[in-house]
């Protein structure tokens, strides 16, 4: 089986909408989504109904729960705050029912899913080893995959020795030996300094993974932001990847 693996989508349309050409190409037998498909950006309907028709398996995050009242919204940021409100207002019948039902976690025979992380499905940020190997610890499967922090990752536990860091666009992970926990980064609003878009090729017969980066037309989502009147921090952060 290919996969591949998109997360923290954030309402940035025309970001999902590179990614999905791309995806495209890449010649998968599926999409699987680690969640925030609102939240922040300037589209989550049209968001929600790109996902709804491209992904086979959807998780829900944060904001997601966030902008349906199931979480409240004192817990976010000020910026993010106002983006949910926002969203709230706008949100259609139909992305509601979409993500209403959805779940922070999921799995299939070789692979955990979670928007954040195992210890804390919804809040939880891997970006350091003893994250990861909280996170080995409370999984059983060879791969586990992690949203939520918009930052591309991979962790490798072998032998008892866990490893890992940021990874950049175009690296290629080698999943032969050892277990592995896979961020594929963030598509709407990356936040390692890489501005593109950000996915994940998850190839489990070749044992690979491959994490991918693709441009998109960032001042279109910033000019979307800008007329609906949230916040201008929420414009800017994009074009820095932050």
């Amino acid at each position: 089986m290919r996969v591949a693996v998109v997360s923290d989508i954030h309402g940035n349309l025309h970001a999902l909408r590179a990614v999905l050409g791309a995806v495209a190409a890449e010649e998968v037998d599926g999409l699987w989504c680690l969640g925030d498909l609102v939240g922040y950006g300037p589209r989550p309907n049209e968001c929600c109904a790109e996902v709804e028709r491209a992904a086979s398996l959807c998780l829900v995050g944060n904001h997601d729960l966030g902008v349906l009242g199931r979480i409240p919204l004192e817990e976010f940021t000020d910026d993010a705050a106002a983006a949910a409100r926002w969203s709230q207002s706008v949100l259609s019948a139909g992305a509601r029912a979409y993500l209403e039902p959805l779940q922070s976690v999921a799995s299939t025979e070789d692979v955990e899913l979670f928007h954040a992380s195992p210890r804390d499905p919804v809040w939880e940020y891997v970006l350091g080893e003893e994250a990861a190997l909280a996170a080995f610890h409370l999984t059983s499967a060879p791969i586990v995959l992690v949203g939520h922090s918009h930052v591309s990752l991979a962790f490798v536990l072998e032998d008892g020795a866990i490893d890992g860091a940021a990874v950049p666009g175009g690296a290629e992970i080698d999943l032969a030996s050892g277990r592995f926990l896979l961020n594929p980064g963030s598509v709407g609003q990356p936040r390692d300094g890489d501005p593109r878009a950000a996915y994940l090729v998850l190839d489990l017969d070749a044992k690979r993974a491959l994490h991918r980066r693709v441009p998109y037309p960032i001042e279109r989502t910033q000019e979307e932001i800008r007329e609906r009147g949230l916040p201008e921090a929420l414009a800017d952060r994009l074009a820095d990847g932050v």
